[in-house]
């Protein structure tokens, strides 16, 4: 028996907040330039689309995101900070983001861009401006959840 209801979809993203000690001892948290619309040339958190159709779970489409645009693999585990669905919060339609956030270590931090992103960087989080979509918004319950540092 299949089930169908006429009410609006929403699509179903994750973000990835990766933090770092910096250099200089700050706080810094990995962003990608995005190569494509929307926000084409802004920065913006490592993410994309959860793979319904494959059964890809959350923190299995957070992995792989990761993966594809910066080629890291967090060497911890990622934790969940919390669901984004603001409406709005993306110019292509209703999109629910689940964001999760990790440290990486200095050694472990040799980020390239791929996928669909231009570069990649390493911001120090006390700086950072205006983001793609709601990304300014995520990275700081992020910071709340993860600065007690890598464990």
């Amino acid at each position: 028996m299949t089930f169908t209801y006429d009410y609006p979809k929403a699509d179903l993203t994750v973000d990835v907040v990766l933090f770092r000690i910096g250099i200089n001892g700050c706080n810094e948290v990995l962003l990608i330039k995005r190569a494509d619309n929307p926000f084409k040339g802004l920065y913006a958190l490592p993410g994309g689309y959860v793979e319904i159709g494959a059964g890809e779970t959350c923190i299995e489409a957070a992995a792989r995101e990761l993966s594809e645009e910066t080629g890291l693999v967090s060497d911890t585990p990622l934790k969940l900070v919390g669901v984004f669905d603001t409406p709005n919060r993306d110019p292509r339609g209703r999109v629910v983001s689940l964001a999760y956030c990790g440290w990486v270590q200095k050694t472990n931090n040799f980020a390239v861009a791929g996928s669909d992103a231009e570069a990649v960087v390493w911001a120090n989080v006390a700086k950072i401006e205006s983001l793609a979509f709601d990304h300014n918004t995520v990275i700081k319950a992020a910071s709340r959840l993860c600065f007690t540092g890598p464990t």
